[in-house]
């Protein structure tokens, strides 16, 4: 699906003071952009932001940093933030940038957790180094996680899924849990917050595979 561009997206974005314009400045000192010394979760690929508000609301005591890719989709994340229900957040900060530039944002050991919700597939074999699952995106998590950092991956994308645990495998991670029906597994499904994506699909009667991992 062709991206819309938004041409008010980058104007708006460099006006709000929750998007961080220059990310690589605060590598390493993120406590002092939330100014406590709370953890650091971040979302890879964050979209319109349904999840990561409704984390942010729900654990106040942990700092969320949404990353998006492009300025129009994480125009709506910030759009949300204005609404009454998430405007009073204060742990909660995003960045439009590339996940292959974690290494240049983030300090070793400085994240705790990275969420990876409903990410590109890249169906064609050509394009596996780009999934966010793949071995060498696993490298650059492992450069940022603290030692028993993890990362949670939810997919209803089976052939993408099963690539993963492979990826996992091969790069010698520690698979935690792991299920193929999400929304079926009562101890996974415990607290669950559900993206668009997923009320979507699963709203279809798509199983949702999610994967906990550390390394």
């Amino acid at each position: 699906m062709r991206l819309r561009n938004i041409p008010r997206a980058d104007n708006t974005l460099k006006a709000n003071a929750l998007v961080i314009k220059s990310p690589e400045a605060q590598r390493g000192c993120w406590r002092h952009v939330f100014r406590n010394d709370n953890p650091l979760y971040i979302e890879i690929g964050m979209g319109k932001g349904q999840f990561l508000l409704n984390m942010a609301k729900t654990y106040p005591d942990i700092n969320f940093v949404g990353i998006e890719r492009y300025s129009s989709v994480l125009l709506r994340a910030v759009e949300r933030m204005d609404t009454e229900e998430y405007q009073y957040l204060k742990n909660i900060r995003f960045v439009c940038m590339d996940a292959r530039e974690l290494e240049q944002v983030f300090a070793p050991g400085e994240v705790e957790r990275i969420y990876l919700n409903f990410s590109d597939p890249w169906p064609k074999a050509r394009h596996a180094k780009r999934r966010l699952t793949s071995v060498e995106f696993l490298s650059r998590y492992e450069k940022v996680l603290e030692k028993d950092g993890q990362v949670e991956f939810k997919t209803d994308n089976t052939p993408l899924f099963e690539f993963s645990l492979e990826q996992a495998e091969e790069a010698e991670w520690k698979l935690i849990a792991h299920t193929y029906d999400l929304h079926h597994n009562k101890e996974m499904n415990l607290g669950n917050i559900m993206t668009e994506y997923e009320e979507k699909f699963s709203a279809k009667g798509n199983a949702i595979n999610k994967l906990i991992i550390k390394r």
